[in-house]
């Protein structure tokens, strides 16, 4: 009896060690497929780090949700690496990595070299001559030996082989510290991408290369204009004078930027993109042991060799406040940046959680104190996490009459209480509870598990700590943060910007270069192009929604719920929708906005606050112009505790007149910011375009309108919101008849819903004339939108469309971009799009878009013009346009939630089916005659009205008239108000 309960002890012993064990999150060995790798023992994403004889990092991230993969293709190398005499070079370099090798983006590489040499030699003799007239001979043979070039060459071959494939999304960004390379392909192109991938970090050609560097340009100048961008760059400045996070921009300086150097860049490429210092991430549907052997045969050939390491010098403490002032036409705002450690090390983790303690959207110091109280108009604290150095930013913008430092001495008041410890242990498990929500949200995304994993690389984060991520957050104590924040945290240490409402009188744009237009060959093929288009892939069979068997139904009371099961987690997300908006009274916008101020004769506001953010769950009404939706998320576990939460806000909050006065003073100031915002101003403009004076866009609260608002008038909105006719969307892990049974108890609707107030509608108008209407802003940039009302929508219609947009300016491989960026250099945006409208009653419209310099206004819209006049013909863009079509729409899987939106769009538009399928089954009947029909029938001769945003100091009346009647509405005509 004694051994035998010995040997029950020790078994028990072992069990308990080994669960143990299994608790442990540990970076672990083992082999398989012929390969080793590392991996993280409870990772969820089951992410396997591979390091190949080369030295290149593969790390490989398996999930099947859907049959496609986000690939990642990284180098650790970024401004911070650029030479000092060479800035925004390794952007430089990103920029053309898109233009092929000696085996494509070109009919004859033997041919296009020598002018290719050429070119490298009259660049090295333009950066080196200071007389400005030699110069601009210089530039002349650059320019008409690019042209030479550019007859061999093929414009953005990459793209179309990428979308020949199915792919989206292509695209490339630089930073401090690395340049990534992005694409989504379906997981049955993966041999034709790593085919094209190997090929493309070969040997790049540098060619294309003036035009491109106008695009650059026109990067730069849109920089200029970004008042956000100043305040970075001033702030990095001051934060790190010994660090090129301060010393150098990630764009480059003007200077550098006229003269580039395309030796310097060459010699930059063999420096830094080594496999060695080189990962490729790939997140998706893929054998990881297949795969590996994959990406190690393509990619076998890298050499290694020694990186130069970047050093710099420790940044001294900063003992007294930097002040730093930035001025440009956007509201003003504040900024104060406090230095922390690197995103390697324990301190940039807690520094992601005291952030939280100050800002998480629900319960933080600044979430409570400040905008719940409405002591300023927004107010924000976040980390910035990089390599060497972390920044905890506080941002923070002024009520009307506020001064700056009244901004400062409120935030800095937070930081202040924070350090005294004046908050709760609890918001502490609070957030340690949202993270675990967010975490299970994140890892479900194929795209966002590449995006981290890359991000750790580049950053040199441990994966074992973003996988132990909650068990480590629920380890901190109170105590723990009011040390730390004590420690980093001082009266005097930190950066200050004022970002002022007024004129920058140190901008000097880069000046436009003349420019050749050159061929983009858009109908030529290189081998290498017909190779990988001739690689088999694995056919995939396209799914649709089913809308009868992928929907569940059922009733709660008197609404019907619609709902799709979640089988992965815990997660829920629910929506109560109702067919009425701010067309239906302008009021409700206001109503949705106020609630959050609001409390019951029980609970405060705060309380509430802290409530949803206790259950980590959230609801959000939005008001749109047509519908409006009550949106909640968390975990299934607290649903009835949510849902409760809610019902108890919505049935009994009270009037509060102190909490609208304090968003009516938000409101007046917010509505004195809109019009002062570009991107605001175009919207206005569009809609003016669209519909007349009176539009969607200013129908809004008057000034008056807003004055009188009483707060009963929007409580008893709120309290007669269940009453009006919803239906309810649910996505969870219950069943429609069970979710059913649990809502009815919770979610209190009438026997009989209240009828909508009457809408208002608004019709668009078809213009007889062009037109142009102008709004004035001080900025380098011209922003031209084309904007064209058409005829009613039509279902059968739509594949013509799609496949219009996908050929004519949906993308970098169609007609618009190659003509107006490649060709021309005239933007760095540009698009224009058929769109559809969201309900069968509407119309359709055009939109077409150019970013540019104001002194290239006119030809550009000469050049859009002419696309709109006479459409190009390129049979073989035509292919991959619908080739990227094809695939793009048999590796689209609509999942979760959106099953249940996709149905309620069709059933605006009147359809009982999905779609997708009419354009996939129509794909093989369209050719070229059917996009130029449609082109000529649409938009061919037709008047169109240009919305211009742009200076009145750089373009003139006479310029604007030439292109139609000239009609400059006041800031109250466009913004109402």
């Amino acid at each position: 009896m004694k051994q035998k309960l010995l040997l029950i002890a020790f078994v028990f012993a072992a069990f308990t060690s080994n669960l143990r064990a299994q608790n442990v999150i540990a970076w672990k060995q083992a082999a398989s497929g012929g390969y080793t790798y590392k991996y993280v023992t409870g990772d969820p994403t089951h992410s396997r780090f591979y390091k190949l004889k080369n030295g290149l990092t593969a790390i490989l991230s398996p999930t099947n949700k859907q049959p496609r993969i986000q690939c990642y293709i990284v180098v650790k190398a970024g401004s911070n690496t650029d030479p000092a005499n060479h800035t925004g070079l390794a952007h430089y370099l990103e920029h053309l990595m898109f233009k092929g090798t000696d085996k494509f983006g070109t009919t004859n590489y033997a041919k296009e070299k020598p002018y290719l040499d050429k070119i490298d030699a009259l660049y090295e003799q333009y950066n080196s001559t200071k007389d400005e007239a030699k110069r601009k001979e210089i530039y002349k043979e650059i320019d008409k030996t690019s042209g030479e070039a550019a007859k061999i060459s093929i414009a953005n071959e990459y793209d179309k082989m990428m979308a020949s494939m199915g792919g989206q999304n292509s695209n490339a960004s630089t930073s401090f510290e690395r340049t990534a390379y992005t694409e989504d392909i379906p997981s049955s192109s993966v041999d034709k991408f790593l085919t094209l991938q190997a090929e493309r970090f070969r040997n790049p050609i540098l060619r294309i290369f003036h035009t491109e560097l106008e695009a650059v340009y026109e990067e730069k100048n849109r920089t200029l204009d970004d008042d956000n961008r100043k305040v970075f760059e001033q702030m990095f400045s001051a934060l790190f004078p010994n660090n090129n996070y301060g010393k150098q921009t990630t764009i480059g300086t003007i200077e550098h930027l006229k003269n580039p150097s395309l030796k310097a860049i060459r010699n930059y490429y063999y420096t830094y993109y080594v496999p060695n210092n080189m990962a490729i991430v790939l997140s998706g549907d893929f054998n990881p042991d297949v795969m590996i052997k994959k990406v190690d045969t393509h990619f076998s050939y890298m050499k290694p060799k020694p990186i130069p390491p970047y050093t710099f010098d420790p940044e001294k403490p900063i003992t007294s406040p930097i002040k730093r002032e930035v001025y440009g036409p956007n509201p003003e705002n504040l900024t104060i940046a406090f230095r922390f450690p690197g995103a390697a090390t324990r301190d940039a983790r807690l520094l992601d959680l005291m952030g939280s303690i100050l800002t998480n959207g629900k319960a933080g110091l600044f979430d409570l104190d400040l905008v719940k109280k409405q002591k300023m108009l927004s107010a924000s604290a976040g980390d910035y996490t990089l390599k060497d150095y972390s920044v905890l930013l506080l941002r923070g913008t002024p009520i009307k009459g506020q001064s700056l430092d009244e901004v400062r001495d409120l935030m800095l008041g937070e930081i202040s209480k924070l350090r005294k410890g004046e908050f709760s242990e609890d918001l502490i498990t609070s957030i340690v509870n949202n993270t675990k929500k967010e975490k299970i949200v994140d890892d479900e995304s194929y795209v966002n598990r590449a995006d981290n994993l890359m991000n750790d690389f580049v950053t040199n984060v441990d994966w074992r700590t973003d996988v132990a991520t909650v068990n480590e957050l629920s380890k901190i104590t109170k105590a723990q943060i009011v040390d730390f924040a004590n420690k980093y945290l001082n009266d005097n240490d930190y950066v200050i910007v004022y970002k002022h409402q007024g004129e920058d009188k140190n901008i000097t744009k880069v000046e436009k270069p003349p420019i050749t237009p050159v061929d983009v060959n858009a109908g030529a093929q290189s081998d290498f192009l017909k190779k990988v288009n001739a690689m088999p892939a694995t056919a995939m069979k396209p799914v649709f929604i089913d809308y009868q068997k992928d929907i569940q139904r059922a009733k709660s009371g008197n609404a019907e719920l619609l709902s799709v099961q979640n089988k992965d987690n815990s997660i829920f997300r629910l929506y109560y929708r109702y067919d009425m908006g701010s067309w239906n009274n302008k009021l409700l916008p206001v109503a949705a906005q106020y609630i959050q101020y609001l409390g019951t004769k029980t609970r405060s506001a705060e309380d509430f606050s802290k409530a949803f953010y206790k259950l980590a769950s959230s609801f959000n009404i939005s008001a749109g112009t047509e519908i409006s939706t009550v949106s909640f998320n968390g975990l299934q576990e607290n649903f009835a505790a949510t849902v409760k939460l809610y019902e108890d806000l919505l049935a009994n909050c009270q009037p509060d007149e102190q909490a609208l006065a304090g968003l009516k003073a938000r409101l007046k100031k917010a509505r004195e910011n809109a019009k002062l915002n570009k991107t605001a101003l175009a919207q206005a403009l569009v809609s003016y375009a669209q519909y007349g004076p009176s539009n969607p866009f200013n129908y809004t609260l008057s000034d008056e309108e807003l004055d009188n608002l009483k707060a009963q008038d929007l409580v008893d909105i709120l309290h007669k919101l269940n009453s009006y006719k919803h239906i309810v969307l649910y996505y969870g892990p219950k069943t429609a008849q069970q979710e059913a049974l649990d809502l009815t108890k919770l979610h209190k609707i009438p026997a009989a819903f209240i009828p909508y107030p009457e809408k208002q509608n608004f019709v668009k108008q078809n213009a007889d004339h062009n037109r142009v209407l102008f709004a004035n802003y001080d900025m380098v940039q011209a922003e031209i939108y084309w904007i064209r009302n058409e005829g009613p929508y039509s279902p059968e219609q739509t594949p013509r469309v799609d496949l219009f947009n996908n050929y004519f300016g949906g993308g970098m491989s169609t007609v618009v971009f190659q003509q107006i960026r490649e060709s021309k250099a005239l933007a760095y945006s540009t698009y224009a799009f058929y769109v559809s409208p969201a309900k069968k009653e509407d119309q359709n419209y055009f939109i077409g878009y150019i970013g540019t310099q104001a002194d290239k206004l006119n030809e550009s819209i000469k050049s859009m013009n002419e696309l709109l006049t006479d459409l190009p013909q390129s049979d073989k863009s035509l292919i991959d346009a619908k080739e990227n079509m094809r695939k793009s729409i048999e590796t689209d899987r609509i999942t979760q939630d959106g099953i249940l939106f996709n149905y309620l769009e069709a059933q605006r538009l009147g359809l009982n089916y999905d779609a997708r399928k009419t354009t996939f089954n129509n794909l093989d009947k369209m050719n070229f005659e059917t996009v130029k029909q449609f082109h000529d029938q649409q938009l061919k001769g037709k008047p169109f009205t240009y919305c211009i945003v742009a200076s009145d100091k750089r373009i003139s009346d006479d310029d604007l008239k030439k292109y139609g009647e000239l009609i400059k509405p006041d800031l109250k005509q466009l913004f109402g108000y």
